[in-house]
């Protein structure tokens, strides 16, 4: 057994140690109502949870299976329409269901914070950072003036924020998501809470940012002695940092157990689902294991297990009754009737056998998979030469994308990753002609489209190169209808004979993506996450093109609707034979979906390679650093690996210049001579 193994079992073994107290919170049989116009939705019903003093606690679900809701009602924080309807929730002797709103004053911030997945909505943008923390510390910790002001500065340092001082007096806008991320755990952490919930903590940041916060709250926890409820649809986060987690689905706690068991050992069909649906432990090539149907209707009546309709493992008993809370271990229960003794014997899926045994990444591929790239008739479809992209002028000059060379060959993914603010989307909607470039050329089909061409030529190009961007929600229009949406380029570009014909285009489009006919007179608030996401894949589609730039397509989605969206992208590409520019800051789904990857930093691409060659032989710093940070779904590896950041500062380029070269076929690099003869010898050449 290594000693990072050894560390990890040890870990285990502590957390265990953990269950042997009382509890610290207990929630038992809490059930929440809403009353929305005029029907009751049943959001929790009646779900159990004992929370424990030290611990970290993961709860784990898809979108809108009450994960927020059942930690709301921990803090009183509950929306004006929603209410506790049954059970109780014992906290120091008190049952917090029963709490007046001044009784909650004493305890909501002091004894039980709640860190929010947004933090510019949880910021006044009127008040400066230090203000606003500083208003925690008089609250909660009593002190005035200058007292107030220095603890306010050393919780600043001790979030991670250096040159507090100076930090102290700016606005929220003047922050980057990951420091806003740190003010909004500097105001939690200010009140000395017992309990620290964290709603989604890390869900809009970058790997390597997500993997600072992870550590920083990590380490505040420690040095507080604090007890924390983590809520994400991660599992790769889940597996860093918690002790135990608590599957939820339709309202109900279904399985709870230490992170090893869960992992490992799970018994509720739905965890297998989540679990088989990650990218890293998918084969690329062949489709992932998606989770069929959608949640159910909580305005109705659930009779048996909720999970029964999507389950292909279900039982009749599952569509009649109920099932109770079976233990597995001491430390391990779950609510599912395959767990009953007359229940017949059904194998795990085999990802989860296979989470043991790998690294917890990818290395399947399907031996029959077809790389356009490594064709020898290849055709380039895309050709990007010396693009630079500046915005603004003079003084306020800013160069956003410099000296990028790339070629995408017709049929294939290729990747484009790297952190918020590298120039990802920047260069992506550079391609479909939004955003105009400075510098350079970029070719279809071998011809220039960049710069002023002729009208045919900009429909053409309109026509064959189509984007899907990164928020559904905010990319569609709230007042028109999905026909309208979905056809919008077809009447701008009055690309059909007449209204049935562009009708049926409309129905051919959404039948693809996996929408009924029907859903054409609805409005995108009435869709899941994941059916917007489709709508703007079939608003793409319906102009026929060749090339389409998917600008971060599952970055707000579960991991099982991400399955599904990927699933339909790889889909969409074989029928239809599209050539794609996926980009993200996921390097696990890059790995899966794309035959290329190449990593941008500040404007300028460091490294490009064939996606297995660059995970198996990365050579930019930058690279190993972003490499480093891509969460493991395996609990002991994530707990142990190490964490590389990346200092440009390593880099002289004051007189031995950098170049852009193929240091091995088809795997490319940037950097000076220096740099490269390390590399050469990092392959052994």
């Amino acid at each position: 057994m290594s000693e990072a193994l050894k560390q990890a079992v040890d870990f285990d073994a502590r957390a265990q140690q953990v269950l042997t107290q009382e509890p610290l919170l207990s929630a038992k049989e809490v059930e929440v109502t809403f009353s929305l116009r005029g029907n009751k939705l049943t959001a929790i019903r009646r779900a159990s949870l004992d929370l424990y003093e030290g611990e970290t606690l993961a709860i784990v679900g898809e979108s809108g299976s009450g994960k927020s809701v059942f930690t709301k009602c921990f803090v009183g924080m509950l929306d004006k329409n929603g209410s506790i309807t049954n059970g109780s929730i014992m906290y120091n002797g008190q049952d917090l269901t029963q709490l007046s709103e001044k009784e909650w004053l004493k305890i909501r911030g002091k004894k039980i914070a709640m860190v929010t997945q947004d933090p510019m909505t949880s910021l006044n943008p009127l008040k400066t950072i230090g203000r606003q923390i500083q208003e925690s510390v008089e609250l909660h910790q009593g002190l005035r003036g200058r007292a107030a002001k220095e603890e306010t500065l050393r919780i600043l340092e001790a979030v991670g924020i250096s040159d507090a001082p100076r930090r102290y007096k700016q606005y929220p806008h003047e922050f980057s998501g990951g420091m806003r991320q740190r003010v909004v755990i500097a105001i939690a952490v200010a009140c000395r809470p017992q309990i620290l919930i964290c709603d989604e903590p890390t869900t809009a940041l970058d790997v390597t940012i997500q993997a600072q916060i992870l550590d920083l709250i990590r380490r505040l926890q420690k040095e507080q002695n604090m007890t924390i409820i983590y809520i994400t649809h991660d599992l790769g986060v889940v597996a860093n940092v918690a002790d135990r987690v608590a599957v939820m689905y339709a309202g109900q706690v279904i399985e709870i157990g230490m992170a090893s068991e869960v992992f490992f050992d799970p018994w509720h069909p739905y965890t297998w689902a989540l679990l088989s649906a990650l990218p890293q432990l998918g084969v690329k090539g062949e489709k992932l294991p998606a989770i069929d149907g959608t949640p159910p209707n909580l305005f109705n009546k659930i009779q048996g297990d909720a999970f029964a309709p999507r389950n292909k493992h279900a039982l009749n008993i599952d569509f009649l009754e109920e099932p109770p809370m079976y233990e597995v271990t001491a430390t391990h229960q779950v609510k599912a009737w395959l767990r009953d003794p007359r229940a017949p014997h059904v194998d795990q899926p085999q990802a989860i056998k296979l989470l043991e045994s790998r690294d917890g990444q990818s290395k399947g591929t399907d031996p029959n998979a077809y790389h356009p790239h490594l064709d020898p008739n290849r055709e380039a479809l895309i050709d990007v030469k010396n693009m630079q992209v500046t915005f603004g002028s003079g003084r306020k000059k800013f160069v956003a994308v410099d000296d990028v060379n790339f070629t995408i060959y017709k049929g294939e993914t290729f990747a484009l990753v790297g952190e918020s603010g590298s120039g990802k989307t920047t260069i992506g909607r550079a391609l479909v002609r939004i955003n105009p470039i400075t510098g350079g050329e970029v070719f279809l089909n071998g011809e220039k489209i960049n710069g002023k061409i002729s009208k045919e030529q900009d429909l053409k190009v309109i026509r064959s190169c189509q984007m899907i961007f990164q928020d559904p929600m905010a990319s569609l229009n709230e007042r028109a209808k999905v026909d309208y949406i979905v056809s919008e380029g077809l009447i701008n570009h009055h690309l059909y004979k007449d209204e049935k014909e562009r009708q049926d285009k409309v129905q051919k489009a959404l039948e693809e993506v996996g929408l009924l006919p029907e859903f054409s007179s609805r409005f995108p608030h009435e869709f899941s996450g994941g059916q917007r996401q489709r709508i703007g894949i079939a608003r793409a589609l319906i102009m026929e093109p060749q090339f389409i730039v998917a600008d971060e397509p599952i970055s707000a989605l579960d991991v099982s609707i991400r399955a599904q969206v990927l699933n339909l992208l790889n889909d969409l590409k074989k029928k239809r034979g599209l050539t794609y520019m996926f980009i993200a800051h996921d390097l696990s789904v890059v790995r899966f979906i794309s035959d290329r990857i190449a990593v941008i930093h500040k404007g300028r691409i460091v490294e490009l390679a064939e996606a297995e060659e660059l995970f198996l032989h990365p050579l930019h710093p930058y690279t190993k650093a972003l490499l480093s940070a891509v969460p493991n779904p395996n609990p002991y590896l994530e707990r142990t690996k190490k964490l590389l950041v990346y200092n440009p500062d390593v880099h002289d380029y004051s007189t031995d210049k950098p170049v852009w070269n193929e240091i091995l076929p088809d795997h490319f690099v940037y950097g000076n001579e220096r740099e490269l003869d390390g590399y050469r010898k990092e392959l052994g050449l």
